[in-house]
């Protein structure tokens, strides 16, 4: 059974390799960062993570370089020099290995691909748990408006039963969220979501992952994954204040219990719930939480 101890050392190893991913990274220095000697270190992080430290390092500097080949008009040499790969061949070879296609390949179409999106060990753990009192306490403010939203198109990955984020990420596993990560075309980050009945083929769930496209996106669908559109609406956006990663799940459970007593008519609005999916989002940069619900203009 992992100790708390055994969590927050590798945790901090996550910590230190983020702060440092694009410097050389020694056992050495990540066992100084955990304070644990360093065989102590690729054991448990091993253990907790599923891959060994270096593992770990490449697995994210490749798909960190895969955002840069993207997003940037760099060359590929330059991209393997910055995430420390010895030379261009070695990088090329990496690069195939974990995506299937060479970084030329990547660069020149951009197509959705399998990025490695490493989650906090401390959320994931301590929601497992339930140990969430180490943790400042969880604010209760929370910010409202409304926002139009134009037809686009809704890049989703469906499960069969799952009501929840936790349920599909047991049906789907995690890696559905590093691919909705890798779309150049998104609009914004990938959104947990509940689908209304009209948006649901017989046979798939309720919770499902995607993101969403511009109305004219004609780019690849990846295997297992569904295109449709989205028509014109409004949403009503609810948004926590910031919370520490181990209060994760009370945060999104707070909001929503928000969001089911809220009344929206004090506004002038009553729930759409047919007109578009529901979602939950969590912007990068923002550690805060949004949830949003569809609304029409009371008559």
């Amino acid at each position: 059974m992992e100790s708390r101890e055994q969590i927050n050392a590798v945790w901090q190893m996550q910590n230190y390799i983020e702060g440092h991913l694009d410097e050389p990274i020694t056992l050495h220095a990540l066992a100084k960062s955990a304070g644990y000697s360093p065989w102590h270190c690729a054991r448990i992080f091993k253990e907790l993570t599923g891959k060994t430290p270096f593992e770990y390092i490449r697995m994210y500097r490749l798909s960190k370089a895969a955002m840069e080949l993207r997003d940037n008009d760099i060359k590929v040499v330059d991209v393997a020099m910055d995430f420390l790969f010895d030379s261009h061949e070695g990088f090329t070879r990496a690069f195939r290995r974990q995506f299937g296609m060479s970084p030329n390949e990547y660069k020149k179409n951009t197509p959705p691909i399998y990025l490695f999106h490493p989650w906090s060990i401390r959320e994931y753990y301590y929601w497992l748990r339930d140990m969430q009192e180490d943790a400042p306490p969880l604010s209760g403010d929370f910010f409202v408006q409304v926002r139009n939203f134009p037809k686009r198109k809704l890049l989703l990955k469906r499960g069969v039963s799952a009501d929840d984020y936790f349920s599909y990420s047991n049906e789907n596993g995690c890696d559905v969220w590093g691919l909705l990560c890798s779309v150049k075309e998104a609009l914004y980050e990938p959104v947990g979501l509940w689908l209304p009945d009209t948006l649901r083929p017989p046979g798939t769930s309720r919770y499902a992952q995607g993101v969403e496209l511009p109305e004219d996106y004609g780019g690849t669908i990846p295997e297992g994954f569904d295109l449709i559109d989205l028509p014109e609406c409004k949403m009503m956006m609810f948004q926590s204040a910031p919370y520490d990663d181990l209060h994760f799940e009370e945060a999104i459970l707070n909001l929503s219990q928000i969001i089911d007593a809220y009344d929206p008519t004090r506004s002038g609005y009553e729930w759409a719930d047919e007109a578009a999916p529901r979602f939950q989002l969590d912007p990068q940069g923002w550690r805060g939480y949004i949830e949003a619900r569809p609304v029409r203009e009371l008559p």
